[in-house]
């Protein structure tokens, strides 16, 4: 064997230059975490898209409501609902993604490659709003066989469900990275996440709850969620529509800036 052929043999391959931004490996970040929920569909799609078919049905049979904002309250319910599991199954995946990688210590692979906090928060999040928006148009469809589906600004409604899914996946990133195991996760979820979305006016107009609840959803995010997005469906609101654009944003902003900051800095990740 030639000197050539040797060294060629035994060459060692030089690092690749990922440029500026590293679009491959960012990338390839976000589809294990849509892999990820793709793989078990039943349980991460179709299991939430069922749940809230029956929070549908059995609102509408078991209360006998009469018509709200003009449309039947069943008609009232689909916007609420799509949002709500918009938002838990963004957060889902997030917190749960991370968190079991802790567990299991196999974070170390996500954090070995030459991905910069930018990169990490964009596919993370990136993943888990493709899960959420998987679940609420799997959950309106199915919805339409008992529900009439309004449309009245198309604009609102993209806004509206790509900003709660963006600060509810970065929600679980945080959450994630600050727990250390699952009961601290489950805390968030049930002390937080929960009472949060469930005081948003996602069954009934805040007009109907007492003054102080009142008063809390109004420092609500979710609550300004939910309403954007049901005026994007039936042009119905309970505050003005340009203060929920203006809140949902500076949400998604600020939890996304504080993403950032909690991977740049390593915080629980970093030995």
């Amino acid at each position: 064997m030639t000197n050539t052929a040797q060294d060629r043999e035994f060459s060692i391959p030089l690092p690749r230059d990922v440029g500026a931004v590293n679009w491959r490996g960012m990338w390839e970040l976000y589809m294990k975490e849509v892999r990820r929920f793709s793989k078990v569909a039943t349980q991460t799609v179709g299991a939430p898209m069922v749940t809230t078919v029956l929070f549908l049905i059995i609102f509408t049979f078991a209360f006998d409501r009469p018509p709200v904002a003009g449309v039947p309250f069943n008609d009232f319910l689909v916007p609420g609902l799509i949002m709500m599991s918009i938002v838990q199954n963004a957060f889902a995946n997030t917190s749960s993604s991370i968190l079991v990688a802790k567990v299991q210590g196999n974070i170390v692979d996500v954090l070995m490659p030459p991905l910069s906090a930018v990169e990490l928060t964009v596919a993370w999040t990136g993943g888990a709003v493709t899960r959420g928006l998987v679940v609420g148009i799997s959950a309106a469809v199915a919805m339409s066989f008992f529900a009439e589906i309004h449309i009245h600004n198309p604009l609102l409604i993209v806004y509206h469900a790509l900003m709660g899914a963006i600060f509810m996946a970065c929600g679980g990133i945080i959450g994630a990275i600050w727990a250390d195991k699952f009961d601290h996760m489950a805390a968030v979820t049930n002390f937080v996440i929960t009472p949060l979305t469930f005081l948003s006016g996602t069954f009934y107009t805040i007009d109907r709850l007492p003054e102080g609840l009142r008063f809390i959803c109004h420092y609500n995010p979710f609550f300004y969620a939910i309403d954007g997005f049901r005026h994007g469906f039936l042009g119905h609101e309970s505050t003005q529509v340009g203060l929920g654009i203006a809140v949902t944003g500076l949400t998604a902003l600020a939890a996304l800036t504080t993403t950032y900051l909690m991977l740049k800095s390593g915080y629980k990740l970093k030995a």
